[in-house]
C-alpha cells in the first residue's frame, strides 16, 4: 500500500484523488503540535504516525489504527514522519446520505442512552477494513475505475467503520434524535454560516433544546462553548483563505465575521501562536494545500 500511495500522493500537504470525497495527505517531515480542523471523515494512515489531542485525550492513528471524526471538530494534531519515510494517508469524507442508507439496511435502532460519546475515536485496523483500503488504492490509480467502482468501495469502508468496535459514535451522529445528532446539526449550521452573527439562543432552538441543556451537550461533544467553537471555526477558515488565496488579514477578518481587524489579529495569534502573516508564511513553507 505504501508504494501505491507514494505514487498517488506526490505533493506534500493535501491533494485531491480521482474520486470525489477522497483526499491524499503527505508530509515529508515531523510537524509539532498545531491546531487543525477536521470535517466528518475517516482518516487512514498508510505510513507514519499522527496524534490527535482533544479534551485531554490523545488519539494515535498510524498504519495499524484509523481515526474517525463524526462531527466537524477543531483539535490539535502532531505528525511524526521523515524524508525517508514520509507520512502517507487518505482522508475519506463521510457521506451522510450513504451512511444513513447503510443504517437502514442494517435495520439497527441506535438508542441514545445519554452517555458521553466522544466525537472522534481511533480504532485498530482489522484485516477486512485493510483489504477494503487496499482495493480503494488500486482503484484510485485509474480515473475510469474510480468513477465506476469507487463509490461501492467507499460504501464498504463506511460499513466496516459503522459496524466496527467503536462505530457507535458515528452511528449516533446519524440517529434521528440523539443528542449527538442534534449537536451535529448545529455544527453544520455554524460551518455554513460562520461569517454571520450567531447567537446561542438561536442555536439551541435549532437543536430543539433549552439553552442550559444545549450548552451542556455542546460542550460534551466539542469540549468548548458555542461561542468558543464559532471563534475557532472563523479563525481556521481565515487561515485557509490566507494560505490558499493569499488574502490579507485585514480583508479576511471581515470575510469571516470580525468587525475589528486588530481584534482578529490578537485572537488569531492567541489561537495559533503566530500572527496571521507569520502563520501564512509558515504554512506555505511546509504544506502545499490544494
Amino acid at each position: 500500500m505504501v508504494a501505491i500511495t507514494q505514487q498517488l500522493a506526490t505533493t506534500e500537504g493535501y491533494s485531491e484523488s480521482a474520486l470525489s470525497g477522497v483526499t491524499f495527505m503527505r508530509c515529508n517531515g515531523a510537524l509539532a503540535r498545531m491546531p487543525a480542523l477536521y470535517e466528518p471523515s475517516i482518516v487512514i494512515v498508510i505510513q507514519g504516525t499522527k496524534h490527535g489531542f482533544h479534551d485531554g485525550n490523545i488519539y494515535t492513528y498510524d498504519a495499524n489504527h484509523y481515526l474517525v471524526v463524526s462531527v466537524p471538530l477543531p483539535f490539535d494534531v502532531e505528525t511524526q514522519a521523515t524524508a525517508e519515510k514520509p507520512l502517507l494517508g487518505l482522508i475519506i469524507r463521510v457521506d451522510f446520505e450513504m451512511a444513513a442508507e447503510l443504517l437502514l439496511d442494517l435495520k439497527e435502532s441506535v438508542v441514545d442512552q445519554g452517555e458521553a460519546v466522544p466525537p472522534l475515536f481511533a480504532s485498530r485496523m482489522d484485516a477486512k477494513l485493510g483489504d477494503s483500503v487496499f482495493r480503494l488504492l488500486e482503484i484510485l490509480q485509474s480515473p475510469t475505475e474510480s468513477r465506476v467502482l469507487g463509490s461501492s468501495v467507499i460504501k464498504e469502508i463506511t460499513y466496516r467503520v459503522l459496524t466496527g468496535e467503536q462505530g457507535r459514535s458515528l452511528r449516533l451522529a446519524f440517529s434521528s434524535d440523539s443528542y449527538l445528532s442534534r449537536v451535529a446539526k448545529v455544527l453544520k449550521l455554524i460551518h455554513s454560516n460562520y461569517h454571520c452573527a450567531l447567537d446561542v439562543a438561536t442555536l439551541a432552538q435549532e437543536a430543539n433544546m433549552s439553552v442550559p441543556t444545549f450548552h451542556a451537550h455542546f460542550k460534551s461533544v466539542t469540549s468548548s462553548t458555542p461561542i468558543q467553537y464559532i471563534k475557532a471555526i472563523r479563525l481556521h477558515q481565515a487561515r485557509l483563505m490566507m494560505i490558499r488565496k493569499g488574502i490579507s488579514a485585514a480583508q479576511v477578518s471581515a470575510m469571516v465575521g470580525y468587525e475589528s481587524p486588530s481584534q482578529f489579529s490578537r485572537e488569531f495569534k492567541r489561537y495559533f501562536g503566530r500572527t496571521p502573516v507569520q502563520e501564512s508564511q509558515y504554512s506555505q513553507s511546509i504544506l502545499a494545500l490544494s
